[in-house]
């Protein structure tokens, strides 16, 4: 059904009312078993990436090789996108008896950051740029995480096509300190000056004027509370004391480590980068023009503006971060991993009821549509303030006066 600018105030249509019920059910079915097992199911994970960190580290200092970094690597990247991710999100603060460092109020706070979550990001900025921001406001201009207004400069530049790629592979291979780390510190920054300011939220908020890289100037206030929140700790930890700490073993153990940390690094940038950022991006999914604060709206564009990988096997969701369930995260963020892996078949089914655009891929496909997307070879879908216009299938109807 067309829906014209005149139509008068909006109401979702029958059909999207219904869409929100199952899933309203369906999230107090889950959330009221919600208990140990929740935690159980993350510690398996957890120890696996324990487990691939003591690996990585226990054979580094014998000399550089693939498997030590790839070990250290994969440790790391489990550390950010299954512990602190659904940690943060507040996944088990409700469990009965949860100790605190599961929950979003003790972990990594003050030093436990060196023992819960040790990378480039400042745990209080990730959370404000992940949970508040990019949460509530996807496929806006308002997400920080929208990859196609991010990469709006290189996408519109007359570069060969090379060159282009090769910036993609830059970002890839580096996004955690030249991304992420800056990016989520400069958000967190403008956010604190608007919370003193009053001011309302918006998009300068996600999006300022400075480049990310302006983080890094030890000649601004801003930026020696930068380095020493988040450069120096996990600069000096990670490349200078583990490696220095096998000293004992010789000045070659220690190269091997130094040798063997950078090559990590490089690995775990690569593969968060490859498992994250393809999550809201391809010529299939929607962003938005403006903003929905409506139920309605938000299930949508939470369906509407995110894509699932391939999903079911333990394995395969340790590998992908548990962001291969990407669609059910958003609508439900606050769910542990284990539940994601129960509805994931019937959140898809409840959307394929309502006729819902639902998309689910291999993974590699959806790094192809990432890249086509920032080097400008794709665009994105393009949606309004409601779902139903910019989903006709499910349109809204005029109320009537």
């Amino acid at each position: 059904m067309e829906v014209t600018q005149d139509a008068g105030p909006r109401r979702p249509s029958a059909r999207l009312e219904a869409f929100v019920r199952e899933l309203d059910a369906l999230r107090d079915e889950v959330e009221a078993q919600v208990g140990p097992e929740d935690l159980a199911h993350l510690r398996k994970f957890e120890r696996w990436g324990r487990t691939a960190t003591a690996l990585g580290y226990a054979t580094a200092w014998i000399a550089p090789n693939p498997l030590s970094a790839a070990a250290i690597a994969l440790g790391s990247s489990v550390r950010w996108t299954i512990v602190a991710h659904h940690v943060s999100h507040k996944a088990f603060d409700k469990i009965p008896g949860v100790p605190a460092r599961y929950t979003s109020r003790g972990f990594a706070k003050g030093r436990r950051r060196l023992l819960d979550w040790f990378d480039w990001m400042w745990p209080e900025a990730w959370h404000h740029e992940h949970d508040v921001l990019h949460h509530f406001h996807t496929g806006e201009l308002a997400d920080p995480d929208l990859v196609e207004e991010n990469l709006k400069t290189i996408r519109e530049a007359e570069l060969p096509k090379a060159v282009k790629y090769a910036v993609v592979i830059f970002y890839a291979s580096t996004w955690k300190w030249t991304y992420y780390a800056p990016n989520t510190f400069q958000i967190l920054k403008r956010a604190e000056r608007r919370w003193a300011s009053r001011a309302r939220e918006g998009t300068e908020e996600a999006r300022g004027e400075a480049s990310y890289l302006a983080a890094y100037d030890f000649r601004t206030a801003e930026g020696r509370e930068f380095w020493r929140k988040c450069v120096l700790p996990y600069g000096l930890g990670r490349f200078v004391a583990l490696p220095l700490a096998f000293a004992p073993l010789g000045p070659f153990a220690v190269a091997s480590v130094w040798a063997n940390s950078l090559l990590a690094e490089w690995l775990t940038n690569l593969h968060t980068f490859l498992i994250i950022a393809p999550n809201h991006a391809g010529d299939d999914v929607q962003r938005f023009d403006s903003l929905e604060r409506g139920r309605a709206g938000l299930y949508f564009r939470q369906v509407a503006g995110s894509v699932d990988y391939q999903t079911g096997t333990d394995l395969g969701d340790f590998f992908q971060g548990f962001l291969n369930y990407q669609i059910e995260h958003h609508l439900f963020p606050t769910l542990s991993p284990l539940r994601y892996q129960q509805i994931q078949p019937r959140v898809k089914a409840i959307c394929e009821k309502h006729g819902i655009p639902y998309v689910q891929e291999p993974l590699h496909q959806r790094i192809r549509q990432l890249v086509g997307i920032m080097v400008g070879d794709r665009l994105m879908l393009r949606g309004d303030s409601g779902a139903a216009a910019s989903m006709p299938a499910v349109g809204a109807e005029p109320v009537a006066p």
